[in-house]
């Protein structure tokens, strides 16, 4: 008997409950759909939907959501580029793409609160454990983990952080060149104040590590920060470098919990182009 939709999900909270509140569910497609294939991803982008109905995985899995707002996006039927997204979604039925007559066509899941929620967070294991930093683990927060690194320049861990994420940039707050050992993470959409501005003092921190947040506030408080004196320092790396690798680390526990079933991981390209 085929893999269905259904049955897949149900995996992914076995061991990750789903949020009594929350923005994960099927958003395309439909539960009794046989499963040819799975792709997780950070976003579902049109790039990305086509890379998988090529490949034949009929199953995207994608941490944010695909029409470019965490909550439903208002009047979504009347912008073009939603329309064709859509319709490129909605085009792969029996005999095209990722369908066939086993396939009916993409089902797309959103899956964010739920491994968020995990212990440790499932996204800030996978950045961790890409980062190669699982050793320097002093604490877990829900939100941010406390690592004491062996002492290194600030600069030194922005070049560690580009190649092992592949980013082409990061942005700091600071002065690079101090040497830090405490050292905060904060993986996606975690930079804002009310977060990081506590763990600087309460944990004693050199460095914050975030994904991204808004400017006016982590920034500007290290900003005064460092005019008064104290040596520290905020990095943004980006909220898909910071939050791939633990979909990618959800590609690897599905491809081992179904071995006969196509399992990638797909990447999504850099974001920005630097000028």
């Amino acid at each position: 008997m085929a893999l269905t939709v259904e049955q897949v999900i149900m995996e992914l909270h076995r061991t990750a409950p789903k949020p009594e509140i929350s923005v994960d569910g099927l958003v395309e497609g439909k539960m009794d759909w046989p499963v040819t294939g799975i792709a997780t991803v950070f976003s579902a982008s049109h790039e990305i939907i086509q890379q998988a109905a090529e490949l034949g995985l009929n199953l995207i899995i994608s941490h944010e959501g695909h029409y470019y707002s965490h909550h439903t996006m208002a009047n979504r039927s009347l912008d073009p580029v939603c329309q064709n997204k859509a319709a490129l979604i909605h085009g792969f039925g029996a005999g095209s793409g990722a369908g066939s007559a086993n396939s009916p066509g993409i089902s797309i899941y959103r899956y964010h609160d739920a491994i968020h929620q995990m212990k440790p967070d499932g996204i800030m294991t996978g950045l961790l454990r890409e980062l190669e930093w699982d050793a320097f683990v002093e604490t877990h927060h829900p939100a941010a983990s406390i690592l004491r690194l062996p002492e290194i320049k600030i600069e030194a861990i922005a070049r560690h952080i580009k190649s092992r994420l592949g980013s082409p940039f990061v942005r700091i707050v600071g002065n690079y060149t101090n040497t830090c050992k405490r050292v905060g993470v904060l993986a996606g959409y975690r930079g804002g104040g009310e977060q990081c501005i506590p763990l600087f003092h309460e944990e004693e921190l050199d460095l914050i590590i975030a994904g991204e947040g808004p400017e006016w506030e982590t920034p500007e408080y290290v900003r005064d920060a460092v005019a008064q004196g104290f040596t520290k320092a905020f990095m943004l790396i980006g909220h898909a470098e910071s939050e791939q690798p633990g979909m990618k680390l959800l590609a690897e526990t599905l491809a081992a919990r179904y071995p006969k079933l196509p399992v990638s991981f797909l990447p999504n390209t850099p974001l920005f182009h630097l000028l």
